[in-house]
């Protein structure tokens, strides 16, 4: 029997989707508990539509924290496509701060949805650490981080992004501290061009 995620929604059905992570997302960042109903109100679909969709808070909160983790991540090849390796490294982490920044209101809708007794656990940050590999791979190539350094390395490195603060000056606080990750991934380069 064909699993029902296997089969592809209507382009209409898709749309709905669409425009309730949307307005999910936007309500959610505001204020993480805010009625389901009021998002499928504003996202203009009925009760039935939005639950068809998302049976549950907890469904939606991770939908829209895969589909924002995966548009994160899917930033990673482009860049690589118009920068040096170490540049598009340091242009992809001013992305995920901004990242961080911006939904730092549904961190805390992520908070509440996994927090429950028995509720679903957070999902791994796996495409962002595929996108952070893909990136220290290039680097490494040219020589210009030190070799053997993993996606899951980057991510505990970068990991005093999520203690800043919308509310305070974050983007100096974030660029030092990005700054300073990329000197650390710096040390012990090989250089550009001595990569093996």
């Amino acid at each position: 029997m064909r699993d029902k995620r296997d089969t592809p929604m209507r382009s209409d059905a898709q749309r709905n989707r669409e425009r309730i992570l949307d307005v999910a997302l936007a309500e959610l960042t505001r204020c993480p508990d805010a009625p389901l109903s009021a998002i499928a109100r504003k996202a203009c679909v009925g009760q039935g539509t939005f639950y068809r969709n998302f049976p549950n808070r907890e469904s939606l909160v991770l939908e829209i924290y895969r589909h924002e983790m995966g548009q994160v991540a899917d930033t990673a090849p482009r860049l690589l496509a118009r920068l040096p390796p170490d540049e598009a490294l340091r242009a992809w982490m001013d992305r995920l701060a901004e990242f961080a920044m911006a939904k730092a209101g549904l961190a805390d809708a992520i908070r509440l949805a996994t927090s429950a007794p028995g509720g679903p656990q957070k999902p791994p940050p796996t495409p962002v650490a595929e996108a952070a590999e893909l990136l220290l791979r290039a680097c490494e190539e040219a020589g210009t981080v030190r070799p053997g350094l993993s996606g899951d390395d980057f991510l505990l490195a970068i990991a005093g992004l999520w203690q800043l603060s919308p509310a305070e000056d974050w983007r100096s606080r974030a660029a030092r501290l990005l700054d300073l990750v990329m000197d650390g991934l710096r040390a012990g380069a090989p250089g550009p061009g001595r990569a093996s």
